[in-house]
């Protein structure tokens, strides 16, 4: 008899399917114990449910095909929710099978009992209770699809008997892999997005996550309308590679180049970007917008046109359509004003004399320079991300993930299990906070415990510092950020794993390469400054009165001495180099 689960992970197998992240429990057995007698699909174990859809979501990210994870009843699959918020937000494929208690005891307030159909909603595109063995396969290969098309979270909520019963067998299904389409605008939007940017004088583009795979395409148009190109955070490993049209970021975690591009320019041409800060858009300039979701068009600003399409299909379109501009006044501006970012930015990351305590930028830095060219980056959310979008450098064959749509602390160990899970051979580097690391500490078990050779650089400043940024910000007193750590290296070492501490910036290159070169895990606990300053390209009023009367504040609380480091950090290093 071929039982229920059989018949699942047989389908997820010709899915390409090749692992299952999950953290085992009894309602799950049926499906675990399928996976052991399986030939083509491995169990990969994680400490916390959390970190597998973490991991699924990474390993999706990186390959663009389906992953898994699961968790059993109850708190089990409950656990499993941040993580599958972050793929769904990151619209990466991933299927979640949450197991559930006894069908008869559903609704009885039995032990361990939720309903996460209901509570999964809304972090996936589809989400389904089976209650008999006989809506399989057919809902499973439903929610495969669905995952698979629309790019996000599908979530099956098997009940523990139904993945032992008898499967009723179905004609069996084509495998259910990615389909690729032709998808551009109709001829009649396609001139009128020629007239805005024909008639406009200073176009400049803004890319993100959706220009992924059209790199050609986006340098082909920014010649022929001689447009500066600007980045989101998730365009930086397809847009800032072999480009001479890049003017860097612009947002929070951006600079004063890509801000300036965007403000100055009399149309903006958005190309697969969901850049969610309004006040970070052009005041002026007419806007035309492409997206392969029509429903994202014109959520962020308001728009003069927008387009659904592929961006590369679009481009290709569109192209034959526009003239080529012949005036470079606003281009060269901006990479101008580019080239002097980027040297004030490079500035900062330096050895400083070997004073202590290091700089952050001087660690992502070095980082960015040590690492392979095929290395997978994984900041933390927070100050991590700071300097892994300004200091890291992309070359095209390099990638960066993270949390960035959803903006979770501790993504960046779970998400890289996954992506060393599905690339052993790969150097795969995780960026921590130290608050990060220490929300799921228990998965430096797992990277042992798996044998993954994951690289893991703690920016440890003893503080949440991203949110005392913004605690300055809004002027108020830094409270409950201070983090008191141990000696991440010293519990590194006792877990099996290779640690090393740096608190001296001669010593970190070295340490680096150690960390790099050995053939397992390895942890390096960098002690960087806690009052280095993430300044946003642009400063509002408000942010400058919020800082002032942080200042007040400080000075009125007894804490006058935080203000001295603060000036000693970001302003008097910069007066006497």
């Amino acid at each position: 008899m071929t039982n229920v689960a059989e018949t699942v992970v047989e389908i997820i197998e010709d899915a390409g399917v090749e692992r299952v992240y999950g953290l085992p429990g009894d309602s799950l057995n049926g499906f675990t114990d399928a996976i052991r007698t399986s030939d083509g699909v491995t169990w990969e174990q994680v400490r916390h449910e959390e970190s597998a859809a973490f991991a699924a979501a990474a390993e999706a990210a990186l390959t663009g095909r389906l992953t898994v994870c699961a968790g059993s009843c109850g708190p089990g699959n409950l656990h499993l929710i941040n993580g599958l918020f972050d793929a769904n937000r990151s619209r990466v494929p991933v299927l979640a099978i949450a197991a559930q208690i006894p069908t008869a005891e559903i609704g009885s307030n039995y032990f361990q009992e939720t309903h996460p159909q209901d509570l999964f909603r809304e972090c996936s595109v589809y989400t389904e209770l089976v209650s008999i063995p006989e809506q399989l396969p057919r809902v499973l290969e439903i929610a495969m699809r669905t995952a698979v098309e629309k790019r996000g979270v599908a979530v099956l909520v098997i009940p523990g008997e139904v993945f032992l019963s008898e499967s009723v067998g179905r004609k069996k299904s084509a495998p259910i892999r990615a389909t690729r389409s032709v998808v551009r605008p109709a001829d009649d939007e396609l001139r009128q997005a020629a007239e805005i940017l024909n008639s406009a004088k200073k176009v400049t583009i803004l890319g993100g996550a959706g220009t992924e795979g059209s790199h050609r395409q986006v340098l082909e148009i920014a010649e022929k309308l001689k447009a500066p190109v600007v980045h989101a955070l998730r365009g930086k490993d397809f847009l800032e590679y072999d480009n001479p049209y890049d003017v860097g970021m612009t947002g929070l975690l951006g600079f004063t180049s890509g801000y300036r591009a965007m403000e100055a320019c009399d149309a903006l041409l958005m190309l697969g970007t969901d850049f969610p800060y309004q006040q970070f858009y052009p005041s002026k300039a007419k806007i035309v917008q492409v997206d392969l979701r029509g429903e994202q068009l014109g959520r962020r600003t308001p728009i003069d046109l927008g387009l659904v399409g592929d961006v590369g299909d679009t481009v290709d379109a569109l192209l034959p359509l526009l003239d080529e501009h012949t005036h470079r006044k606003h281009l060269d501006s901006s990479l101008k004003h580019y080239a002097k970012a980027r040297k004030d930015l490079d500035d900062l990351a330096d050895n400083d004399r070997n004073r202590e305590p290091i700089h952050p930028q001087y660690l992502a830095r070095l980082v960015s320079e040590l690492a392979t060219d095929d290395a997978v980056f994984i900041p933390d959310v927070g100050s991590p991300v700071v300097w892994a979008s300004r200091y890291l450098t992309m070359n095209g064959a390099r990638r960066l993930i993270g949390s960035f749509s959803h903006g979770t602390m501790a993504n960046a160990v779970p998400h890289a299990i996954g992506a060393q899970s599905a690339f052993p051979e790969r150097q795969v580097i995780a960026l921590s906070g130290d608050g990060g690391l220490g929300m799921l500490f228990g998965e430096l078990l797992t990277i042992r415990q798996n044998k993954l050779p994951v690289k893991v650089v703690v920016f440890n400043n003893s503080s949440l510092n991203f949110v005392e940024v913004e605690m300055k910000a809004a002027g108020f007193v830094n409270f409950g950020t201070q983090l008191d750590n141990p000696n991440f290296a010293d519990v590194a070492n006792a877990m099996g794993i290779h640690g090393q501490r740096v608190e001296q910036p001669d010593d970190l290159e070295g340490a680096l390469r150690t960390a790099f070169d050995h053939d397992g895990p390895a942890l390096v606990d960098v002690v960087t400054a806690q009052q280095e300053l993430s300044i946003p390209p642009a400063i509002s009023a408000e942010q400058v009165r919020g800082f002032t009367l942080y200042a007040i504040r400080t000075i009125m609380s007894g804490r006058g001495d935080e203000l001295v480091d603060l000036a000693d950090t970001n302003v008097f290093r910069r007066l006497f180099d």
